[in-house]
């Protein structure tokens, strides 16, 4: 028996979701070894990251936000309505890898809010795709009508307004951080921004969400793909113009937290499009998917290449 009427794949093998939940752990335990060694600055960062994920992934499916979660080893809340203590800790090191990666190029605050959030977006758009199929957490088209558009609606069955939110959850959360940074400089206070940097993330995320998009579309017709679109070019351009206006730090640093999170999530999840025999189903689906990882190799591997450089160059004592 299929897990959904409106879903052609069966469940997915015995040990993929304890394998899944069970990665992530490791991230997190990677990237918690990394910030113990940074100071409380870092660490609060990433326990900052861990505890809006699971806020927001708790509310989201509290309040019926149109999708839920398969059921990890591992899960908060009630079923069938709860969420996997997994899924906060993937929110915590793709935001916590993102920023380590954004740090090197000594942007401006808002273009490197912006970066962050397009570097998170390129892990999600390998993730998504292929965790729906798995059914790690699944879309209800069919109680709106649209069942025949549960592999084919939108962005190959994954809504818009997924990724729109994803540009604005670690948008907000990077932005309002990093401009607290800047006001709060004793230890106590840093310690302390990442709760303060959620309670307004949380405020602007639900204003953008709900009533700005309700009257965006009630008023313009503006839907999550026109919006999608618009941030995504915002958020290049921001990126773009804070570059040149950067600052030139000299240093460089790319450890093992920043680009393992990457790695794995992208690895991960095209080993799983193949494994699943997800990739027949839509050759313009599995083409994308492929360029979505050659990006973020494009993306990361420079920097990889720049600390060889670097561990090279440097005088042998």
């Amino acid at each position: 028996m299929l897990p959904f009427s409106d879903m052609p794949y069966g469940y997915a093998p015995i040990y993929c979701f304890p394998l899944t939940g069970i990665c992530m752990y490791v991230l997190l335990l990677i990237c918690g070894w990394h910030a113990g060694g940074k100071g409380v600055g870092h660490i609060s960062w990433l326990l900052g990251g861990l505890g809006f994920g699971l806020l927001l992934e708790y509310v989201n499916v509290t309040t019926s936000s149109g999708y839920r979660y398969g059921q990890f080893w591992l899960m908060l809340g009630t079923a069938p309505r709860n969420i996997p203590l997994c899924i906060g800790c993937g929110w915590a090191v793709i935001i916590y890898s993102s920023r380590l990666f954004t740090d090197n190029f000594g942007l401006p605050v808002w273009a490197a809010a912006a970066l962050d959030s397009l570097l998170a977006l390129n892990i999600d758009l390998s993730m998504d795709v292929v965790a729906y199929r798995l059914h790690m957490w699944h879309w209800d088209w069919e109680s709106k009508g649209l069942s025949a558009q549960a592999l084919t609606g939108q962005w190959f069955g994954v809504p818009y307004a997924n990724f729109y939110g994803w540009l604005l959850v670690v948008f907000f959360y990077s932005l309002f951080g990093r401009l607290l940074e800047k006001r709060l400089i004793t230890a106590s206070w840093k310690a302390a921004i990442p709760l303060l940097s959620i309670l307004i993330s949380q405020v602007a995320l639900w204003l953008s969400l709900f009533p700005i998009a309700d009257l965006l579309k009630q008023y313009f017709g503006i839907t999550s793909a026109h919006r999608l679109v618009a941030l995504l070019a915002l958020f290049v351009l921001l990126t773009i113009a804070g570059y040149f206006k950067r600052k030139q730090t000299g240093t460089h640093y790319f450890p093992l937290a920043a680009w393992i999170v990457p790695l794995w999530f992208h690895m991960y999840f095209l080993a799983w499009l193949f494994l699943g025999g997800f990739s027949g189903e839509n050759r313009y689906m599995m083409a994308f998917s492929i360029c979505n990882v050659v990006l973020a190799s494009a993306i990361h591997l420079p920097m990889l290449a720049k600390k060889k450089n670097i561990t090279i160059l440097a005088p042998t004592r």
